[in-house]
């Protein structure tokens, strides 16, 4: 007698469940190993390192020098100004170099400001007569332009000052802040003692009789 065949039994409800989730674990687990592939590579690239070949080489340890040293150095600590402060430079309008230096030992009002902001540009006479009231009594007043050097030029031509300004760009609102312009807002007005200590903030317009004042009580 022929042998019966016996029917194929279809897997249990159980079974095609389990296999179904192992399934999907297995996808999972290529698609987490794909996502990491590629957070790596980025990191990589973001380092500029180079995975050529299939292993990463990093570029040759330069030794830092001593401007970059001061550059991370603090520039102000409770108040008081470093020697990194001190030793910050920035190119004129002219064509020359401003150190900050220049006014160490003196007391000095250090004002941030840019051509693009009305209340700066409301200001700047105000400065400027403090400038020829004060200097002629020990005093530095210096503006910090968080600004390009052809539209400050270009103001200059038709707004005339007789103080000292630097081009500290957009990378001085970093200086700002570390003297406490927390908001990073404009203008931003800065007055500090002959010891080097910062007595004075003021965040947005001032003008020449709150400057007075404050400078009298400093002395």
């Amino acid at each position: 007698m022929p042998a019966k065949k016996t029917p194929a039994t279809k897997p249990a409800p159980h079974a095609a469940r389990q296999q179904g989730a192992a399934g999907r674990r297995a996808l999972l687990v290529l698609a987490g190993l794909s996502a990491t592939a590629g957070g790596v590579w980025f990191g990589l690239k973001r380092q500029g390192l180079s995975t050529t070949g299939g292993q990463a080489s990093t570029p040759a340890a330069s030794t830092a020098s001593a401007a970059d040293a001061s550059a991370s150095a603090p520039l102000i600590q409770a108040d008081q100004l470093t020697a990194a402060f001190w030793q910050q430079q920035f190119d004129t309008p002219q064509g020359g170099q401003l150190t900050l230096a220049k006014a160490k030992g003196k007391p000095v009002l250090i004002n941030f400001w840019a051509t693009w902001c009305p209340p700066c540009v409301k200001e700047m006479p105000e400065l400027d007569r403090f400038h020829r009231e004060f200097t002629p009594k020990g005093w530095a007043v210096i503006g910090l332009a968080i600004d390009g050097p052809t539209p400050v030029k270009e103001f200059l031509a038709k707004v005339a000052v007789g103080f000292d300004l630097g081009l500290a760009g957009f990378g001085g609102t970093e200086l700002a802040q570390a003297l406490g312009n927390e908001s990073g807002g404009l203008p931003f007005s800065v007055m500090i003692d002959a010891q080097g200590k910062v007595q004075h903030r003021k965040m947005g317009a001032t003008h020449f009789e709150e400057l007075a004042t404050w400078a009298r009580q400093i002395g």
